[in-house]
């Protein structure tokens, strides 16, 4: 069965990410027959350079008909000038809730190759492997009324809105939830209760769903406490659950526990488990063109993409795989080089999974 896979490179260095982690699917398609077919669409600054909107309708309707989207990165400094709704991540904001992608999977694992990356001390770090599950189209991000206005006395004034509904909160907690039953039964949900109404009812909610789950210990947490735990002591940790602006921050304070934010996978999920797959960090554009990017954390968007879509856990294992034993070699983009080590390109990096691969192939 054909499976059709939407390639978003974007801007910055998302082409260049993005061709290594095809690279991978390509090897692993015609060695494994996974019948995965790739189309090209725009979207971001390199959206709007071209048809003047980050998100064109062709975009839409491509992502539509596919059954998953492999996502570079979105932004640059080229267009920060341009109006709120015509920048780049105008663009990616629109897409997840064109398609509803409501639960945001980011885990935070720590290779033990790059236990000395880590800011932090090794016995802190070593063995952490966390899942944060950010609820992705509700939150500040989309609540309305949000906007710029001139105050009667003249001053100007900024406005958001945090809103969530009982629904949002009951679906994004049930996502969590179930994945927290597939890893060692914990949760924490994280928010602001006892300064926002919004997030009181948030707590109320994942109470009273995790009632359906009494085999996952649930624990609650407020976001600045939340915030220092995962650099005092982030092996608690198991699951987190937490809202859209909670999420953003939180996972970022976790990529830098595994040494590098460029070895961070994601997925943004539907009801029905199609989704966008796409590094955490940002499209980087003071390196763009340098070929030096680290696009591990998009080839392991790519073994995201083929466990949670397309249910291939052993395709989807053998890249994870793959990419431990690449780091064995000692071989290390700029972000986690160290002294000692080999310093490759982006492509380097992306050949070395591929042979990778091949040797796990051959001796099977």
């Amino acid at each position: 069965m054909t499976q059709k896979i939407a390639i978003l490179p974007g801007d910055g260095i998302g082409p260049e990410i993005i061709a290594e982690a095809i690279k991978v699917l390509e090897y692993l398609n015609s060695n494994l027959g996974l019948g995965l077919e790739f189309e090209r669409g725009l979207i971001g600054g390199a959206a709007y350079d071209a048809t003047g909107v980050p998100l064109p309708v062709a975009t839409v309707e491509l992502v539509k008909q596919a059954d998953a989207i492999l996502l570079g990165a979105v932004g640059g400094y080229k267009w920060e000038s341009l109006d709120i709704s015509l920048r780049p991540e105008k663009g990616l904001l629109g897409l997840r809730s064109e398609l509803q992608l409501f639960s945001n999977l980011r885990p935070a694992i720590l290779y033990p190759q790059l236990a000395n990356a880590s800011t932090l001390k090794p016995e802190v770090v070593s063995g952490l492997d966390i899942m944060i599950v950010r609820e992705l189209t509700g939150g500040i991000y989309f609540g309305q009324p949000r906007g710029l206005r001139i105050l009667d006395n003249g001053e100007k004034q900024g406005y958001n809105t945090l809103v969530y509904s009982e629904s949002e909160i009951r679906r994004i907690a049930h996502s969590a939830f179930k994945i927290a039953q597939k890893r060692d039964r914990r949760l924490c949900s994280v928010d602001k209760a006892n300064v926002l109404e919004c997030t009181e009812l948030w707590r109320e909610v994942m109470t009273e769903v995790g009632k359906e789950y009494p085999e996952v210990e649930l624990t609650h947490m407020y976001v600045d406490n939340a915030s220092m735990q995962l650099v005092r002591a982030p092996k608690q940790f198991d699951v987190m659950v937490t809202s859209n602006m909670f999420g953003d921050i939180l996972s970022d304070t976790a990529s830098m526990l595994t040494g590098s934010i460029g070895m961070l996978p994601s997925a943004s999920l539907d009801i029905n488990s199609k989704g966008i797959y796409e590094p955490v960090h940002g499209s980087a554009p003071d390196i763009a063109g340098l070929g030096i990017a680290n696009p591990l954390a998009t080839i392991l968007s790519a073994a995201m993409m083929l466990r949670y879509t397309f249910n291939l856990g052993a395709a989807a294992d053998s890249i994870e795989q793959a990419v431990n034993d690449a780091l064995n070699t000692n071989i290390r983009t700029a972000d986690i080089y160290s002294e000692g080590m080999q310093k490759v390109s982006t492509s380097e990096m992306g050949d070395a999974v591929i042979k990778a691969l091949t040797m796990r192939h051959n001796n099977d």
